[in-house]
């Protein structure tokens, strides 16, 4: 009888057979199951056929590219993404984590720091899916903004606004936080839940989009060359 198997999976969908190759055996070392892909649209049948627990995504891939894998991806829920990309420019990271990304790794990368990403990113998204006891879940009413913490759902008037886990994450830090200025590190600590290399383009990418998903409704400030905040009464 065939036992079954409990650890954590990861899809790595990356062309490059070496890199793939190293990533699987760091991974596995590491406690995860691993499934190799090395075209999108094959990652993206592996994806939602086998729902991994993580996806670690090449952007420039045969097939579907990096870009449409996460768009696609998104538009079925909410299963971390990873995206990888042998480019360091600033427009493909801006464009990945828009797109839903919840990390960006540029390579060459260390296997290690690979891990210890993929373990990080795995706790935020158990973290975010833990049950909350209903009574004790606090709700937030800002105007004509409303954030339900236990079912993580945030509506403007009374329309639903879909945000994705890292942009809610971000919403509430800040409003838990109301009147307190935080610094982009400490929103990258807190949310990420790790030093994400120092690149606050990540803080400045999710409050553009919740300023677009939530409009006149948004409220966030920015507090120049410091942070972000929102302010302690609206």
């Amino acid at each position: 009888m065939a036992t079954r198997d409990d650890r954590p999976h990861v899809l790595v969908v990356e062309d490059e057979p070496n890199i793939a190759s190293f990533a699987r055996m760091y991974l596995e070392a590491a406690g995860f199951r691993v499934t190799l892909a090395a075209r999108g649209d094959e990652g993206l049948e592996a994806a939602e056929r086998e729902r991994p627990a993580l996806v670690v995504l090449d952007l420039m891939l045969p097939g579907l590219d990096g870009f449409e894998v996460t768009r696609r991806l998104r538009q079925g829920g909410s299963m971390p993404i990873i995206m990888l990309t042998a480019r360091d420019d600033p427009v493909d990271k801006v464009v990945g984590l828009e797109l839903g990304a919840d990390d960006y790794m540029t390579k060459p990368f260390d296997p290690r720091e690979l891990v210890a990403r993929v373990r990080a990113v795995l706790r935020r998204a158990e973290a975010a899916q833990a049950p909350v006891d209903g009574a004790a879940a606090p709700v937030y009413e800002l105007d004509r903004l409303r954030i339900e913490v236990g079912p993580r759902e945030v509506y403007v008037d009374a329309d639903q606004v879909a945000l994705t886990p890292k942009e809610f994450d971000l919403l509430a830090t800040l409003v838990e936080n109301r009147g307190l200025v935080l610094t982009r590190e400490q929103l990258l600590e807190r949310v990420w839940g790790y030093t994400f290399l120092g690149d606050s383009r990540t803080i400045d990418v999710h409050v553009r989009q919740l300023r677009r998903k939530l409009g006149e409704a948004c409220p966030v400030q920015t507090v120049w060359g410091t942070g972000y905040k929102v302010p302690a009464r609206r």
